[in-house]
């Protein structure tokens, strides 16, 4: 593997070079270009959360790129790129040197070396966007360099969050990666995130004047079916998933691959299935799972993009494993179904993760894959059991069941017209629905659920009292979670949220609410934490909606979804 990154990276650090274009000049003292090149750093500067990082950052920037906005990001996107691969390299060396003495430390280390890939993956495509745009292309296409290079902080994050700081060679290891190499990917990519956001101020103070009309004409509720169709793919895929509505629609689908335990399909594997996709397949690769429990754990590949995989529906397809950290398996590893790839469709089917309490974390389903969707689906277990670990993400008409954190990661996720199941945990545990991993001010991620049930279930109901239930708590320092137009039942404590133990991110976090009914809703005894904004304006929500939370290049989140056909409110739902 190691061989095969080697060439991508010098490849992406071409790329780079490009892009950038750097004229290397020496310059007598008071040139006007150093004094141009020094206003404009402060100008691309100014929305930084760490000024000198910035400054530094862009020093390469000079000569006749120094009055070009584009090369001030492109070095921006260089310089984090620089250290992703600082941080792989690492990784590599230090699988090398402690891998063999230390199975958990190995486990570790082969991870980080995956997910740094992932983000290089994240980086070239930021990279080859800037490359290949003119400036007024390149704001338009702003929302997909912010949510790649968010991406790169949650797989960064991913990486620490492998290493168990209760084994003594595990964190003497997680402290010497951290300080020398992973804290670095965080605080450049930050500041790359910080000039991506603040694009249109820097760009007016450019003296550029852009067209800053929507590429795209916004979708009023009038042109929404009654089915709520948005928009996320093509027209082929549309004309797909319509024909996937109302009774008998699985005899409307031809798939390419069929799964069955009884012998009756091409495949008696989910596995086998997906590693039949078709290398350099274009367009959608169908896959129907019939009826049966598969006791398998399956990853789908990132270069298998634009699966679609449908079951006979969640109580008769189910998809099973019982991994955990208890058992020594890395929360990453333990998931029973991982996507990594983009465009990725799961509908009628059930992921669970039968670990039960004393599993700890024990992952159903974990995904990374950007612009994808679950619909109809059930993802049950108990700790940790939805991870949704990075990209844009979309779940409607399904069932999420689990304990402490059993919704969690670092990506822009949207639930919607769903039922959130909180389960009966052991007696010594207590129920967190989210836990958001937002680490940069300028990240765009965050949880969104909206119009859902918020319940306990059955076993839960007669001690819902007894054990605390709340809506989320901050995992990192800027986590971002809205609960808007849901119902939520009484056995929620009237805290509503609850602090990370060990930490204070109570002022940085964003937990709001909005329009929820139910007695669980009542926010008057709710914790009074300078990062709990309360219930908030319908103005302000609206930044929370699919239309807008899940924006994609020009558009906004509606092209993606629409593609998709799947249901959804690009809105509110009243």
């Amino acid at each position: 593997m190691t061989g095969k990154v080697a060439i991508s990276v010098v490849s992406l650090i071409l790329v780079v070079g490009v892009a950038i274009g750097v004229v290397a000049i020496v310059y007598k003292s008071g040139d006007p270009q150093i004094k141009t090149q020094q206003r404009s750093v402060q100008v691309v500067c100014q929305n930084a959360e760490d000024k000198s990082l910035c400054y530094d950052t862009l020093k390469s920037v000079n000569g006749i790129d120094s009055a070009d906005p584009k090369a001030y990001i492109a070095a921006a996107v260089k310089a984090t790129t620089d250290s992703v691969i600082k941080a792989f390299n690492m990784s590599d060396r230090l699988s090398t040197e402690y891998g063999s003495k230390d199975n958990g430390v190995k486990m570790a280390l082969d991870d980080c070396k995956d997910l740094l890939e992932f983000a290089m993956d994240s980086l070239e495509m930021s990279t080859n966007l800037i490359r290949d745009n003119n400036i007024q292309a390149l704001h338009s296409q702003s929302p997909d360099i912010r949510n790649w290079l968010s991406s790169v902080i949650s797989y960064q994050q991913s990486c620490m969050e492998g290493f168990d700081d209760a084994k003594d060679g595990e964190k003497k290891i997680k402290d010497q990666f951290q300080v020398e190499s992973l804290d670095s990917v965080q605080k450049i990519t930050g500041v790359a995130l910080d000039i991506m956001s603040g694009l249109s101020n820097i760009l007016e103070q450019f003296n550029l004047k852009l067209d800053l009309k929507p590429a795209f004409r916004r979708l009023l509720a009038e042109d929404i079916d009654d089915e709520g169709f948005p928009t996320w793919f093509s027209a082929s895929d549309r004309k797909l998933l319509a024909s996937m509505q109302g009774k008998g629609w699985r005899s409307k689908v031809k798939a390419n691959a069929i799964v069955a335990k009884d012998g009756s399909g091409q495949f008696k594997t989910i596995k086998d299935a997906i590693a039949s996709y078709p290398k350099g397949n274009k367009g959608r690769y169908v896959i129907y799972v019939k009826a049966g429990v598969y006791d398998e754990y399956i990853t789908v590949p990132k270069d298998a993009a634009n699966i679609l995989m449908y079951g006979d529906g969640p109580q008769r397809t189910i998809v099973t494993g019982s991994k955990c950290y208890a058992k020594g398996v890395k929360t990453m590893q333990t998931a029973t179904f991982a996507n990594t790839a983009p465009g990725f469709i799961g509908k009628a089917m059930t992921f669970e993760n039968t670990a039960g309490p004393d599993g700890h974390q024990a992952v159903a389903l974990r995904n990374q894959g950007d612009m994808s969707a679950f619909i109809g689906c059930h993802i049950l277990g108990y700790q940790d059991t939805l991870y949704v670990q990075t990209n844009r993400q979309f779940y409607r008409n399904c069932v999420i069941s689990g304990t402490i954190d059993f919704i969690f990661g670092t990506s822009p996720t949207l639930i919607q017209h769903s039922v959130i199941i909180a389960r009966k945990p052991n007696m010594n545990q207590f129920n967190t629905v989210t836990a958001d991993g937002t680490a940069e001010k300028n990240m765009v991620t965050g949880i969104v659920i909206q119009d859902c049930q918020i319940v306990p279930e059955a076993q839960l109901f007669p001690i819902r009292f007894q054990i605390k239930s709340y809506l989320g708590r901050p995992w990192k320092a800027y986590s971002r979670t809205v609960v808007m137009e849901s119902t939520i039942g009484d056995f929620l404590h009237p805290d509503g949220w609850v602090a990370w133990a060990g930490e204070h991110f109570e002022n940085t976090c964003y937990y709001a609410e909005h329009a929820n009914t139910g007695p669980g809703a009542d926010v008057s005894k709710r914790i009074k934490w300078k990062g709990y904004h309360g219930v908030i304006s319908r103005a302000e929500a609206t930044k929370f909606t699919a239309g807008e939370f899940l924006k994609a290049g020009p558009n906004s989140g509606s092209e993606w979804l629409k593609a998709l056909r799947v249901p959804h409110y690009l809105g509110f739902k009243a």
